[in-house]
């Protein structure tokens, strides 16, 4: 997670920061699993494809 954040720009990260940021991350990456889901069902799919993720991440924007 520090990567992510030097990447834009940081010098130095904390451990409390890459665990904050990782545990969002996770949360949010679970929402969109979870609708993912949902529009692959709706679709009568058990197979969630990428166009599935893609779209329950703009959903949740």
């Amino acid at each position: 997670m520090g990567r992510i954040v030097k990447k834009v720009g940081a010098e130095r990260v904390s451990s409390d920061a890459n665990e904050a940021l990782a545990a969002l991350m996770e949360d949010y990456a679970a929402r969109i699993a979870k609708e993912a889901i949902k529009l692959a069902g709706h679709a009568g799919r058990k197979t969630v494809k990428a166009t599935d993720v893609r779209m329950a991440a703009e959903s949740l924007k």
